[in-house]
């Protein structure tokens, strides 16, 4: 009777196997699963973070009676900044451009001063996209004191104002992609 306990107390070969053959088809099931449920997470984050920052720079341009730019891909892709306007939207000075506004080198975050007479103040810091995603569609938005938002136009000034349908801007990662819609009343909506 001794014997017969001990034989029947433990895991066969057979068992062991089993468990490590389901085990191991559930991983190769879950793993491809758990990989797409990150990038959906990265991606939803990502298009959160560009959108409360579209919010602030709306929010700054009217509260301080000052328009505002969100630059994207700059000063390298997946890179984007919150800037002051130098200058008027009818004549922005010829240091408000993408190479010297993105960097903080020029214009650091926060700035040297406060001074409403030396020119910007309101600058953000440098923000970055989560590595992987990317921007599939940006272009520069400008927001004016009455909340307006405007878009560049290629040399125009002052920038024309977003088309009634909006502007749509999509943060991207493999084959996920969250959009926002920015309309021309400055309204911004994740998609």
């Amino acid at each position: 009777m001794g014997q017969t306990l001990r034989r029947n107390a433990g895991f066969t070969l057979m068992d062991l196997t089993i468990t490590v053959a389901v085990f191991a088809t559930a991983s190769a099931v879950a793993i491809p699963m758990v990989g797409q449920a990150i990038d959906n997470m990265r991606v939803r984050m990502a298009a959160r973070d560009v959108e409360r920052e579209l919010q602030a720079a709306r929010l700054k341009a009217v509260s301080s009676n000052r328009p505002m730019r969100v630059r994207f891909n700059c000063p390298s892709a997946g890179q984007y900044r919150t800037v002051e306007l130098i200058g008027t939207p009818s004549v922005p000075d010829t240091l408000d451009n993408d190479v010297l506004r993105c960097g903080e080198n020029a214009f650091p975050y926060p700035a040297r001063d406060d001074d409403p007479l030396t020119r910007p103040n309101l600058d953000g810091p440098l923000r970055r996209l989560p590595v992987g995603v990317s921007f599939s569609s940006v272009q520069t938005i400008e927001f004016w004191p009455n909340g307006t938002a405007r878009i560049s136009s290629g040399g125009t000034t002052p920038w024309p104002k977003i088309q009634v349908q909006g502007l749509a801007l999509s943060v991207v990662k493999g084959s996920t992609t969250r959009s926002m819609m920015v309309t021309g009343l400055g309204r911004i909506k994740l998609q």
